[in-house]
């Protein structure tokens, strides 16, 4: 009897933890990848049951706005891309704040073709290049006021790679996690990769974002999710990630082993997740000069309005805490 009631005590114990968890939505901005790791590696390793969360990831794509959702209070946190979104939901007065970052630095880059003069990034602004229609209106035009580059040059870029592989003379846009891979494949060479981060395009990626009320109402929830989702990085990137990739094909199941294993090498040769600030406070670390640099160089190039109050864009209460230095191989 005495063992049953015991047995009893702890199933109760049990059952309540597991009622007491957070409920939490987190929507991406795409479909599963090696690039939403991190959030995908705490969801399967027990890491956000561990923090008391009960976390959905709902996974982006082309006929998802996960964005909207978020504004719209039917998400609790959002994968945002980077700070540009960030301004512009200030502009708007959505209230939605940037809460974490756990890229450093944006993938975002272009390449070119190897051995044929366009090997520095000094020589690329005569190159055609494949820009697509946001790109145009965000990052060509840092591109322009900062290096030279001409709109005059620029071509459709319709995320096909064929008319970069067949032009040896043209720069395409793309992620370093990504479009590399597909020219490799289809292109069977390997192209230059000019990343913009690496010439001083200073903007976080793959952001946390929640709505201010979660703030004001959740605090606490916001902190475990942050902490959690940061952990998860780092054993996305430093331990076995095999369950969280198995998960990500399930969500999506166009993605293969191949390119997992591209986009994280990727990660780690471009200090993507892990670098800088983060070495010293962790991942997800941001910091007011970061933030206030980029919005500077945005309002140069035309991009961001000026006298924008871009501080509420973002909180640094979330981050800077070390949380995970630990689990950094040493």
């Amino acid at each position: 009897m005495k063992r049953t009631g015991a047995f009893l005590f702890a199933s109760l114990i049990l059952a309540t933890t597991a009622n007491a968890a957070d409920k939490v939505s987190f929507g991406t901005n795409w479909l599963a990848e090696a690039e939403h790791g991190g959030y995908y590696q705490a969801l399967v390793d027990g890491t956000y049951e561990k923090y008391g969360l009960d976390v959905t990831i709902v996974p982006g794509g082309p006929q998802a706005n996960n964005g909207l959702l978020l504004a719209a209070g039917k998400l609790d946190f959002y994968m945002g891309g980077n700070l540009l979104l960030a301004f512009d939901a200030v502009d708007q007065d959505l209230g939605i704040v940037v809460v974490a970052a756990h890229f450093q630095k944006d993938p975002q880059m272009v390449m070119s073709h190897p051995g044929v003069g366009l090997d520095k990034w000094e020589d690329l602004p005569q190159a055609t290049a494949f820009i697509g229609k946001e790109g145009l209106a965000s990052f060509y035009r840092w591109m322009e006021t900062s290096y030279g580059f001409k709109e005059e040059n620029v071509k459709p870029y319709t995320f096909n790679p064929a008319p970069f592989i067949a032009d040896t003379h043209s720069i395409q846009q793309g992620y370093v996690t990504s479009e590399p891979f597909a020219v490799e494949r289809e292109g069977h060479f390997k192209p230059n990769i000019f990343l913009f981060a690496d010439h001083g395009y200073g903007t976080y990626a793959t952001t946390i974002e929640t709505r201010a009320d979660v703030i004001e109402k959740r605090k606490d929830v916001v902190q475990r999710f942050v902490d959690a989702s940061t952990i998860g990085w780092y054993h996305y990137l430093y331990g076995d990630n095999t369950k969280a990739n198995e998960r990500i094909k399930r969500d999506n199941p166009e993605m293969t082993d191949e390119q997992i294993a591209f986009s994280i090498a990727k990660m780690k040769e471009y200090g993507l997740v892990d670098s800088g600030d983060t070495l010293k406070h962790g991942v997800g670390a941001m910091t007011d000069e970061r933030v206030k640099s980029f919005y500077d160089e945005m309002v140069k190039a035309g991009v961001v309005k000026a006298g924008l109050d871009y501080k509420k864009a973002y909180t640094l209460e979330f981050v800077n805490k070390g949380v995970g230095l630990d689990l950094r191989p040493k």
